[in-house]
């Protein structure tokens, strides 16, 4: 599967100063590459919700396209939670099908 992300994504990932994190985030992505999903729940128009169980209850929001392409939209932590979907929501609209 291929893995697209957006500069919101991008952006976020970088800024995270906790290393341990970021390694397993990256972990995570590696595995939705080769379609095993784990721990996902749909958040709402499409978009979904990746728990990452490592500090503060890290969150990957991504939407699917087809049976080959998953696109990245933001990231945040479960004190962001709400926000975080609300702008993965938007996102996902900005991008069109």
């Amino acid at each position: 599967m291929r893995i697209e992300q957006t500069d919101d994504f991008a952006k976020w990932l970088r800024g995270l100063r906790d290393h341990i994190a970021r390694a397993q985030i990256a972990k995570r992505i590696q595995r939705l590459a080769r379609g095993q999903y784990g721990d996902v729940k749909p958040v709402g128009a499409g978009v979904s919700e990746m728990r990452v169980h490592v500090g503060p209850g890290y969150r990957v929001y991504f939407v699917q396209r087809g049976s080959t392409l998953v696109v990245l939209l933001c990231g945040g932590d479960k004190s962001t939670q709400q926000r975080d979907i609300e702008r993965a929501i938007a996102l996902s609209a900005q991008l069109g099908d």
